[in-house]
């Protein structure tokens, strides 16, 4: 068994996945949060609004994705 690398591969030859199992964590069916990231004045604003509120930053997003939704579903 060679631990050459081929010159095509990514990974360092020194990285030995040979004793890895395939799909140990994989749970069928898993929901996967996607990350968000916001552009700094956008997370400042909505952050103080959320506050005004007494709600969480990604409730009021939500919130307001869902409103911008419902206005692009009526416009078709």
């Amino acid at each position: 068994m060679g631990t050459q690398a081929s010159p095509h591969d990514d990974m360092p030859a020194e990285i030995d996945f040979s004793k890895g199992t395939r799909g140990k964590f994989f749970k069928s069916g898993a929901a996967v949060n996607l990350p968000v990231y916001l552009d700094a004045e956008v997370q400042a604003y909505l952050s103080a609004r959320a506050k005004a509120r007494g709600v969480e930053v990604g409730q009021l997003v939500n919130e307001l994705l869902r409103k911008d939704i419902e206005l692009i579903e009526a416009a078709r």
